[in-house]
This record gives C-alpha cells, structure tokens and sequence, in this order.
C-alpha cells in the first residue's frame, strides 16, 4: 500500500493539480471540528482559487459516529454519479441530522439516480475505497479528523478558520 501524497487520478479534487499549494484532508462526515474546517477551507478555496487544490480522502470514526462510514460511501456512490462535491458540501451542512433515512432524501434533492444510489450504498459498493484511504491515513500515523497535509507535510495546527488560513498562506507564500 503506498502512502503517497500526492495527487492521484482517481482523488476527489478541487482546485487545479498544478496549484501552487495541496491541501490534502483525511476526514469523518460526522466529526464537528471536520464540518468547522469544511466551512474554512471553503472560504480559502474562494479566496486563492486555481492557487489552492483540495484534495479529500475518507477516515470515518465508526467507533464515534455511526453514520460516517454509510456517510463516506454515499459520497462515493455519488461521485459515481458526478456529484461527490455536492454530496460532500450537503453531508458537511445537514451533519447533526445525518440517520439511516437521511442519505436517500440527500441523493434525491441532489437530482442522483436514488434507486442506483440506495443499491450501491446498500451493497457496501464503495467500502474498498473508503477502506484504502482509512489505511493509508493509519500507515501515514493518522487517528483522528481532520487530519491536513498541505504539500505533502502533516499540519499539526488546528481546524478554525483563522489557523488553516495561516498555514495557507504560510505555504502560498513559500511556493
């Protein structure tokens, strides 16, 4: 298994692969210090756009919340459908009432074939993908969420707002 951090084809990613600065995010859909660094990292994506690429990869804390791993591969059936950022923006904002009937009424509102989605969340369709990115954070000394490495070094800040800007910036202006 390789604990590459660089970018691969087949990595959720927002932003340009030849941005000045990767953000790279192992993170949990229930975990509330992941949905306040969503609400950051979507202000500093605005804010530097082409400069700064996001790249998202999966670590649900099932031990902690019981629907992060449901969570994580509703994301990936959506990204099956081209719509894993809408999935991923809409889980992070409905994230306290995320349950068992929530994924389905999510996939609905976001136009996605419901029946195909139902199925292959049902069918743990995507659970090697999520599983592959939970095993590479673990061989990277990754526990918990978020856990960000921008350009390929582990951040050891926190997830506010004012923390992450600062490190992008820190990044941006090393480049």
């Amino acid at each position: 298994m390789s604990t590459e951090l660089s970018i691969s084809d087949d990595d959720h990613l927002r932003g340009s692969r030849n941005a000045a600065v990767t953000l790279i995010e192992y993170a949990d859909f229930q975990c509330p210090f992941c949905a306040r660094a969503h609400a950051a990292l979507s202000e500093l994506q605005a804010r530097h756009g082409e400069r700064l690429a996001l790249v998202f990869r999966h670590l649900p804390l099932a031990d902690k919340h019981p629907f992060a791993e449901a969570a994580a591969q509703a994301a990936e059936a959506a990204g099956a459908q081209g719509k894993f950022w809408e999935m991923h923006d809409t889980l992070f904002a409905n994230q306290a009432k995320l349950d068992a009937g929530a994924l389905s009424a999510i996939a609905d509102t976001l136009g996605l074939d419901v029946d195909r989605f139902d199925d292959e969340v049902e069918d743990a369709r995507y659970r090697d993908r999520v599983d592959v990115h939970a095993e590479q954070a673990r061989a990277l000394g990754v526990h918990g969420t978020p856990t960000f490495f921008i350009n390929g070094e582990r951040y050891l800040g926190d997830s506010d707002h004012a923390s992450l800007s600062a490190a992008v910036d820190k990044a941006l202006a090393a480049t």
